[in-house]
């Protein structure tokens, strides 16, 4: 078909025009008939979203996502771009990508009625099909819609009463395209008037020009639900005039989530080649996420991206690197301890109410570390909290002893691996109390750590963070330091 280059060889070739919306469901038809993935990448929505945005698509209706922020919502309507046609014939220099089988604007009209069957034709990749703009409140009706252009009308000299001098805006522009308008709040509420009639009609006026262009556009929105947003609100009528709503979420299991941040994080090689991410640690970095979602501190109304767990993967992974360039080390695997470097990730992400500035970024930061800490410790170990007094054993003895005993180590962030292994081995029974467990050997380092943390959030044990250092020792012997330095 890209041999095709006049209009007289496109009607020749029996080509049919479709509407944008038309090629959509054809596509999608043909997708889902063969089994194909139709958004390939979106995880975590099979049974939720992905389902009602085929509907809406089978339906032929504009579409608009709602939900809170990181929730890919942007990804899924990029992605609509694969199932339009390859290639579709436009009139060769129109900028309203006219049909030339079905011309709307004045330039391809003129055009074909001067040129006839010798029009020149030219093909446009589904790529170029797709129009993106983010609403802000400097968006203004000329930018979406268009104005006259004093410049055009004294070039070609023309008054300004002739339709030739109109400026179009993206919306025009975007005839026979995906037009994606994000945070649609944020657009005033009489820009959002403005698009009453290019939904419903497909007529527009520009400076007193009321034009009928019947312009053929699948339009997608994507906002924050109306009641989680101070910036603005999609004005009820515009809501009306949208045919399908589709609800977004977020990771509803640590296995999608893990999954997610896989696919996103962007590593150099030589930083996969260097640094091992043990699964504890994957599970331990996407628990920080859901117990931001569910904290108190945190403004559940803005949401928590899941941009938090990608830039955290990536600032963990890092942290663990530029220990090992210290240590002159090839090869090291990520601890609990790196989760230091992961504070920075934390505290850019989240919003937080009054009692969490209260608190402070960093100290909910290191909050949430130790929730997830706590929670992920539960899922492997006994609770110390729980344990019945008078029990036959007590699978902590061995451990609770050694620091009783006025035993204590120092975890540096910075240690080799040979030192950081090696202080581990200090305490007495600790590697034997994880391998009770059935960890897999190659392991094993990082549930002795997650030992040390998750006692010491249950106060079996005294953890002091310092600059540098994780400290471990008794309850009572840090009580009985307090007692000496006052």
């Amino acid at each position: 078909m890209k041999k095709i280059k006049t209009l007289g060889e496109l009607k020749a070739s029996g080509y049919q025009p479709k509407t944008v919306k038309e090629e959509l469901r054809g596509n999608l038809i043909k997708r889902l008939e063969a089994k194909e993935t139709v958004f390939e990448g979106i995880l975590g929505f099979e049974d939720t979203v992905l389902p009602d945005m085929e509907r809406a698509v089978l339906s032929q209706h504009n579409i608009l996502l709602l939900g809170l922020r990181g929730q890919a919502k942007t990804r899924i309507a990029r992605l609509m771009v694969h199932l339009l046609d390859e290639y579709v014939p436009v009139v060769k220099g129109s900028e309203l990508n006219d049909d030339p089988l079905n011309p709307i604007s004045r330039f391809a009209i003129d055009l074909i009625a001067e040129k006839g069957d010798e029009t020149p034709v030219e093909w446009m990749h589904r790529d170029d099909r797709y129009v993106e703009k983010l609403a802000t409140p400097d968006v203004s009706i000329a930018d979406l819609v268009g104005d006259v252009d004093p410049i055009k009308a004294a070039t070609l000299k023309l008054p300004y009463s002739d339709e030739r001098v109109i400026h179009f805006g993206l919306i025009p522009r975007s005839h026979r395209c995906i037009f994606v308008i994000n945070e649609l709040p944020d657009l005033q509420a009489r820009i959002q008037v403005s698009l009453f009639n290019v939904l419903q009609e497909g007529d527009m006026q520009i400076r007193g020009f009321k034009l009928r262009l019947p312009l053929d556009v699948q339009f997608v929105f994507t906002a924050n639900p109306e009641d989680y947003t101070n910036r603005g609100s999609i004005i009820t009528p515009l809501k009306d005039r949208i045919e399908s709503q589709i609800l977004t979420h977020y990771p509803q299991n640590l296995e999608t989530a893990k999954s997610i941040t896989s696919q996103e994080v962007k590593l150099a090689d030589d930083q996969e080649k260097r640094v091992e991410v043990p699964d504890l640690l994957r599970n331990l970095l996407e628990r920080i996420a859901f117990e931001a979602r569910e904290s108190e501190y945190i403004d559940e109304k803005s949401g928590v991206s899941a941009r938090l767990s990608i830039s955290g993967y990536e600032n963990l992974v890092s942290t663990a690197e530029r220990r090992a360039l210290i240590n002159k080390e090839k090869k090291t695997k990520v601890r609990i301890t790196d989760f230091w470097g992961v504070v920075p990730a934390i505290t850019g992400k989240v919003e937080l109410v009054y009692e969490g500035e209260q608190e402070g970024p960093y100290n909910v930061a290191i909050a949430l570390l130790s929730k997830a800490v706590r929670s992920e410790f539960m899922n492997y170990f006994p609770n110390p909290d729980k344990l019945k007094k008078g029990a036959t054993r007590d699978p902590y003895a061995v451990i609770r002893e050694w620091f009783s005993a006025g035993n204590g180590i120092e975890l540096l962030n910075d240690s080799s691996d040979k030192d950081f292994y090696k202080a581990l081995e200090k305490v007495a029974g600790l590697r034997k109390f994880v391998k009770e467990y059935k960890i897999p050997k190659e392991e094993e380092e990082s549930y002795m750590e997650l030992v040390l943390h998750g006692l010491a959030e249950f106060n079996v044990i005294n953890k002091d963070m310092l600059d540098s250092k994780f400290s471990f020792k008794d309850l009572l012997a840090n009580m009985f330091d307090d007692d000496f330095d006052e």
